[in-house]
């Protein structure tokens, strides 16, 4: 009797996957559909989407000194059934460049050393299909450029196709942009930087390269003047080449399941269902924007199974506590501590409205990252938004799901926290008597005296936008709710809708929550008055909107109203 499949959390090594008996969600169908393509390709994905297991699964197929170990590889596969003309047909040159590390002034030292120990195994590997004498004068060099040239010599004169497969093309790259500057890393990736001059050494030496990274922003300015690569990050066809469909996730879930890993009473689509605001939607090609398939992040799913194994339910945390490291990295490039005033905006417009208009731009240098107009398309490189829908010539660029809103939220927390006016742990602890209670004045009249003391130190005020990212902010702290802002019902978008995360926590009251803003100079009584009267008008509309009764869950339902005059609070209601 086979032994249950182990969860291949944190996993990337296919060998280790297929060998070890660990689950592994086919993806060798792309194969196929990848050597229709060009020979050159650029491929861009969002962290945790499983790039390097997908990689470390291309390397085993087409590398020829894997050929003897390929049905205990691939037999169970679907390329074991359909393999191409070109299986094990390459000596494979692999590199990661996460792996190159340390501090600036010894990187370039550390980037020749890296990789003239990937060179020195790949000839160890290769050795018997070249003469020994240029094996060992190969490996007496200690010039990665160097041993490049010779490669490149040895495989034409002995007729040998190389196959070039790079993880992380940026990685480095990319910390250096954002710890040390653009002026540094120009010198890397422009004119006879070492980062550019080995990559001006792989045109045209390999017969496939295969290249992966989170941005395309390096590899623009490495190759100007030298196309290097096709980019097929947003080919429809390749659109699910990463990640998990729903499809995926249900038979991996049953599979669990039928094994005895997973209650027998336990319900798969429920936990789709639970699933899919947090870790789902992504979408890569506007073409497939007519298809209700979605992508999964994969190591997202693989943490909730893990978690409702052990413990027989859903993780308490629906974020990954692993992944807290790669969004301090995105932060990190994204460079939100500096975002000037229009970039700004950008995200405020995206956490207020949930989306986006704008273009997609296939590449960009790194001094183009401030460009407020290529900002959209950085952050949908990063997985921070994804494609939603058409806006005429325009893509809709969307915020994915819960797991990706809540970076964004931290975002607008780190703008106020500066201040430190805000008591965090009194105003949780009055969230749990709004949702258990009801007692909603509490805490929604802190949150209005807070932003009074904030607006009193700030230099500007945005109006109702500021406003409206203060309480977004704050009210997302509440573990009881999802936040949900503008939310459409009945034709038209509330400020807030606090959805009761039944899930984990009970709820007995939930809120539709409404914000008015006046400013100072154009304040009367009689607009307050019809501006209230508009608020009452549209909130009891929203209330009886169809897909309130079914996301209320049984819950009571608050209508409140909250007007403000500038930065303070003038009246404040529940209407009945």
């Amino acid at each position: 009797m086979e032994s249950i499949k182990q969860i291949p959390y944190g996993v990337a090594d296919f060998e280790t996957v297929m060998n070890q008996n660990l689950y592994y969600v086919d993806k060798t169908m792309y194969l196929a559909e990848l050597e229709k393509q060009p020979r050159n390709l650029i491929f861009i994905r969002p962290r945790r989407f499983g790039k390097s297991l997908f990689i470390s699964m291309m390397r085993a197929y087409y590398d020829k000194s894997k050929a003897e170990h390929f049905e205990k590889l691939f037999g169970s596969l679907w390329i074991g059934s359909h393999p191409t003309p070109l299986r094990n047909h390459y000596q494979v040159l692999y590199l990661d460049f996460s792996r190159i590390l340390g501090n600036i002034d010894v990187l370039e030292e550390k980037f020749n050393s890296y990789c003239c120990d990937q060179l020195n195994d790949f000839i160890d590997t290769y050795r018997d299909d070249y003469p020994k004498e240029r094996v060992e004068e190969f490996l007496r060099s200690d010039d990665h450029g160097q041993k490049l040239n010779l490669l490149l010599n040895m495989s034409r004169k002995y007729n040998q196709q190389l196959y070039l497969i790079i993880d992380e093309y940026d990685n480095f790259t990319n910390i250096v942009l954002s710890e040390h500057g653009e002026a540094i890393y120009h010198n890397m990736t422009h004119a006879s930087g070492f980062y550019r001059e080995v990559f001006k050494k792989f045109k045209g030496m390999f017969e496939r390269i295969f290249l992966t990274g989170v941005s395309p922003v390096t590899l623009d300015d490495l190759t100007s003047g030298f196309n290097i690569g096709w980019n097929i990050s947003m080919a429809p066809e390749l659109d699910k080449m990463l990640g998990f469909s729903t499809e995926d996730v249900r038979q991996m879930f049953t599979y669990y399941k039928e094994a005895g890993q997973l209650p027998a009473d336990s319900d798969i689509e429920a936990m789709i269902t639970e699933m899919k605001p947090w870790y789902d939607n992504y979408c890569f090609a506007k073409e497939c924007l007519e298809s209700d398939i979605r992508v999964f992040n994969c190591d997202m799913v693989l943490y909730y199974l893990r978690n409702y194994i052990s413990y027989k339910h859903s993780p308490e945390i629906m974020l990954d506590p692993n992944t807290k490291t790669d969004y301090k990295k995105l932060n990190m490039l994204i460079q939100l501590d500096k975002l000037d005033g229009n970039r700004h905006g950008v995200m405020m417009e995206i956490i207020e409205k949930g989306e986006i208009a704008a273009t997609l731009v296939p590449s960009f240098s790194a001094n183009e990252m401030t460009d407020p107009e290529t900002f959209p398309s950085l952050l949908f490189y990063y997985g921070m938004l994804t494609i939603k829908g058409k806006y005429g010539s325009m893509l809709s660029l969307g915020i994915p799901n819960n797991n990706v809103r809540m970076q964004y939220y931290n975002y607008i927390l780190k703008q106020y926290a500066q201040y430190k006016i805000v008591n965090v742990n009194k105003l949780q602890i009055a969230f749990v008597k709004m949702s258990l209670d009801g007692l909603w004045q509490e805490p929604l009249q802190y949150m209005a005296d807070c932003y009074k003391q904030l607006s009193s130190v700030r230099d500007s005020i945005e109006g109702e936008r500021n406003i409206q990212g203060f309480f977004l902010a704050y009210l997302n702290l509440n573990d009881y709710y999802i936040t949900a802002p503008e939310v459409e019902l009945n034709h038209g978008y509330c400020d807030f809708f606090l959805l009761p995360n039944m899930t984990h926590y009970q709820a007995n009251h939930s809120y539709i929550l409404e914000l008015k803003y006046l400013s100072k100079s154009d304040y009367s009584e009689e607009k307050a008055a019809n501006q209230w009267a508009e608020a009452v008008e549209q909130i009891n509309g929203y209330a009886i909107a169809p897909r309130v009764e079914a996301l209320r869950q049984g819950t009571q339902m608050h209508k409140i109203i909250m007007q403000f005059c500038g930065w303070e609070l003038v009246r404040m209601e529940e209407i009945m």
